[in-house]
């Protein structure tokens, strides 16, 4: 049996009644999304409430709403982050996103479901999870650009694969690249995901990349990236 928790350097993140553990691709995004100093943030589909967790972590003067489409994901997410040095910034609401009426906000966090055409898990809140039947790419897209601040900042982690797909329903919608990053295993392997940043503004994008492993360990990068979380 997996373990029930994850522990980081200043909180815990239960994970055992949510359909999706914590993992590395939404440590990865939560330590590298790029956050403003204050104003409001919002992590869409919580999961966990890592993402929200790490996001409060990182920037003290932020408050942040998790909203998922999953009752018991956001139960577990609520008592996580009660038991959280944060749990006076952070808010969860049981709320799928195409009924989340919020305001604007300077930063949106999304870990998406992105398994399109993969075959389908049996267990229905797995599947739930993973995969786009229930928020679709264009649906994430669309919803980002209108709760998005004029300045604000959407970033999120996707497999390589989709990145292009996605990245056009951005263009579509008025989000414009600020920022990627090619996420690689080893250095010998093709990227595997992709984290990305997006705002209203047409500018010039950054671009970079991070290999994970140097042979059986944490790349230097990988480890120097998420210092400020995993406890080794």
């Amino acid at each position: 049996m997996s373990n029930p928790y994850f522990q980081f350097k200043q909180f815990t993140v239960r994970h055992e009644h949510c359909a999706m553990k914590v993992g590395t691709d939404g440590v990865l995004l939560g330590a590298w999304a790029p956050l403003p100093d204050s104003g409001q943030g919002l992590d869409i589909g919580t999961g966990t409430g890592l993402l929200a967790l790490m996001a409060a972590q990182r920037a003290p003067q932020m408050h942040f709403t998790g909203i998922d489409i999953d009752a018991e994901a956001a139960r577990q997410a609520a008592e996580n982050v009660q038991a959280s040095p944060f749990a006076h910034r952070i808010r969860i609401s049981h709320c799928p996103l195409q009924q989340f009426e919020g305001n604007t906000y300077q930063a949106i966090l999304c870990n998406p479901p992105y398994f399109e055409e993969s075959l389908l898990p049996p267990e229905a809140r797995r599947t739930t999870a993973r995969h786009t039947l229930q928020l679709s790419f264009a649906e994430l897209a669309a919803a980002a650009a209108r709760l998005l601040a004029p300045d604000g900042i959407f970033s999120v982690i996707l497999p390589a694969t989709a990145f292009a797909t996605f990245h056009d329903l951005c263009l579509d919608n008025g989000l414009h690249l600020l920022r990627r990053c090619d996420v690689h295993t080893t250095s010998r392997k093709p990227a595997k995901r992709i984290l990305a940043a997006y705002t209203h503004t047409l500018q010039p994008a950054a671009t970079e990349q991070l290999i994970l492993q140097d042979g059986n360990s944490r790349s230097e990068a990988y480890s120097r990236l998420c210092s400020d979380f995993y406890l080794h």
